[in-house]
């Protein structure tokens, strides 16, 4: 295969990654194919109708420093999509919502001394300032707060937050990741009291549809409810997928899905190399999603630690995006290992609006007008220290085969500029050495 030539390149898995690669390798030029499981396409940023309304089966939103979505809108003719909002942020501890997130509020706070106070606010604001993370790649989440903000400030505000995140691998998670959302946050500002967070007018739909519509006009194929089987490989290259509707050819492939689904799927790679593809833990989530009669609160996000409650937060998703009456995200991160991700969609429906009337004693049953409950068993990796030598390189032995998933952003998140970049950078090494011709 000639690196440098157009290639037929089948991509399993829809999500953003998915679809961006696809973009960008239709764009140089490449025929394409789409092949994603579920029955639409968009992935976590998938739209669903929630009782009349078309939202994300999981929360999205856009901070100041997603330059690659902001790019891509534009190329799209989509930049008067993008819409900002003043957010706020609190803390429920012992029955009360604390304000959150400026310096007044820490200023305020009473629940830690002043030399706590100090020690905190300087470890968010130098976390804003730092460019650099290798450093921090080799501790823990816990062992950096420790040493930063000390003993008191991670057992109220950030231990039960990990516990109810991570489980068993709560002090296990690398202070690279974490220091990636504090900044990605912290940066989000309209001033050093306000915090101000995006939204696409319309939702992720908006840039996933546009994307899908563009690979289209190109020539490529989107198929769905078409899960791809085994990826087929020959003589050390690879010659594409096999899918219970048939074979699709290729001298290209490139998977986007989970990584624990990549030992079925491609099991003629190497042992040592499936063998590093086992050893990536994850951790699943339930999202629960409410349709109320009346707000929460007026935060667009809520951290927990109260002992009564079982979640580590709730994202009130309409003090970000204007909808027509309150919607409220309530995630339950868990290993799918744990029991209690086996409980029934209205177990987790009546649990997490309980815990809603908690925060806001005058919500009523009469309030909750429509709920939905989506899971995901693989959501969020769990980013040890030094992850990215965990994983195999996104190049595999095998000739035009390429495998990653969100947790190959680390330390970013997993979120949708990085996967906009990531497939941008995945598909400009294929062009390095063609010249012109990019559409």
């Amino acid at each position: 295969m000639n690196n440098g030539s157009p290639s037929q390149v089948v991509i399993i898995g829809g999500g953003p990654m998915g679809l961006s690669t696809a973009y960008f390798a239709a764009k140089a030029g490449h025929q394409v194919t789409v092949l994603e499981a579920d029955d639409r396409i968009g992935g976590t940023a998938a739209h669903f109708d929630f009782d009349g309304l078309s939202i994300e089966r999981f929360y999205h939103f856009v901070c100041k420093a997603d330059i690659p979505t902001f790019n891509l809108l534009e190329e799209l003719e989509l930049g008067k999509k993008m819409l900002w909002r003043p957010t706020s942020m609190g803390y429920f501890i012992d029955g009360k919502i604390y304000p959150w997130g400026n310096p007044l509020a820490l200023l305020t706070f009473p629940k830690l001394d002043p030399v706590s106070k100090i020690r905190y606010g300087l470890q968010m604001f130098l976390s804003t300032k730092r460019t650099q993370w290798q450093d921090l790649d080799h501790v823990t989440t816990k062992e950096w707060i420790l040493s930063q903000s000390g003993q008191k400030v991670y057992d109220l505000l950030w231990k039960r937050l990990m516990d109810l995140k991570f489980y068993e691998y709560a002090d296990s998670i690398s202070a690279a990741w974490i220091w990636t959302r504090i900044k990605r946050i912290g940066t989000s500002r309209k001033s050093l009291f306000q915090e101000e967070l995006g939204i696409i007018e319309g939702g992720s739909e908006t840039l996933t549809a546009a994307m899908s519509d563009r690979i289209k006009s190109w020539g490529g194929t989107i198929h769905c409810s078409m899960p791809a089987t085994k990826v087929e490989i020959e003589n050390g290259e690879v010659r594409g997928v096999t899918t219970k509707e048939g074979f699709f050819s290729a001298n290209r492939v490139v998977s986007t899905i989970p990584i624990p689904y990549i030992p079925a799927l491609i099991p003629d790679l190497p042992h040592e190399m499936l063998e590093r593809y086992r050893a990536v833990k994850n951790v699943g989530v339930v999202c629960v999603l409410h349709k109320l009669a009346k707000k929460v609160s007026s935060n667009f996000w809520i951290n927990i630690v109260d002992e009564s409650i079982q979640i580590p937060g709730i994202i009130e998703f309409s003090n970000l995006r204007d909808l027509p009456q309150p919607v409220v995200y309530i995630p339950y991160y868990m290993p799918v290992a744990n029991p209690k991700y086996k409980m029934s969609d209205q177990s987790f429906v009546d649990e997490s609006f309980g815990y809603l009337r908690k925060i806001n004693p005058e919500l009523t049953e009469k309030d909750l007008i429509a709920s939905y409950v989506a899971r995901l068993p693989y959501a969020q990796p769990v980013c040890e220290p030094r992850f990215l030598e965990m994983i195999p390189p996104v190049q595999t032995p095998i000739r035009g085969l390429q495998v990653a998933d969100t947790g190959y952003y680390y330390p970013e998140d997993r979120g949708i500029s990085e996967s906009i970049r990531f497939a941008r950078d995945i598909v400009h090494a294929w062009e390095s050495d063609r010249g012109n011709g990019a559409r």
